[in-house]
């Protein structure tokens, strides 16, 4: 999982690539370019060249040109990349031309924040329970869905065909709940825990630390 190299199969591993090993780096730059394609083509562009690319996300052009011939090409010399086919292309290597259910664990600040987030349905990402251990939590509504035990995670990932969960527990109780998780055969784990968590290689596990990213910021000023 956190080797140089992964394969690709099923979101961030949960959508469909060909039989090919790619590069952790590579996967790690797709999304941005499907954002940056996502403004080109609501702005109207309808065709762009991978130089007028790199200007516009600052990456070289011939790291474009290499990152998308992992995947075929996509473009024609001369003629450039067709904004509207690329974007559909590359959201259909992220998995995102698919919906996936999902589960919050953890209705603190970050899980509430994170429960209200408009763009996770925009993506296909559904949010179907929020759980958490405070009784004090349990029947409040974040945009319509109340927030349970954590004892019915078990029942409710069963029941209601879950393919992601969510951690914003402390890490106390993320890799107990991990554990529960791997239990339930959960297929990926969106980790805000300040803990690695060890789970079967079947799992895919995205970990997000964001003091992590506040020391990288710190190093940055630091260093100017």
């Amino acid at each position: 999982m956190n080797g140089a190299w992964l394969k690709v199969v099923d979101i961030w591993r949960l959508g469909i690539v060909d039989d090919k090993n790619i590069s952790q780096a590579v996967v790690a730059r797709l999304p941005r370019y499907y954002r940056y394609l996502g403004d080109l083509k609501d702005s109207g562009i309808e065709r762009i060249s991978s130089q007028d690319l790199s200007k516009l996300m600052k990456v070289t052009a011939s790291q474009i040109r290499q990152d998308f011939n992992n995947f075929g090409g996509f473009g024609q010399q001369g003629y450039g990349y067709n904004v509207e086919y690329l974007y559909n292309e590359i959201a259909k290597i992220l998995g995102l031309d698919k919906s996936y259910n999902l589960i919050i664990v953890g209705a603190g600040n970050l899980g509430q924040a994170l429960a209200n987030y408009m763009n996770f349905k925009r993506r296909g990402f559904i949010v179907k329970g929020i759980f958490d251990k405070n009784p004090v939590l349990y029947g409040k509504e974040l945009r319509g869905i109340a927030v349970q035990p954590v004892e019915n995670i078990e029942r409710f990932v069963s029941e209601n065909d879950i393919d992601i969960a969510v951690l914003t527990i402390p890490k106390e109780g993320a890799v107990k709940t991990a554990e529960l998780l791997v239990k339930c055969d959960i297929r990926a784990i969106w980790n805000f825990a300040h803990v690695d968590l060890n789970v079967p290689e079947r799992i895919v596990v995205e970990n997000v630390h964001l003091s992590d990213s506040l020391m990288k910021l710190s190093y940055g000023i630091a260093n100017q």
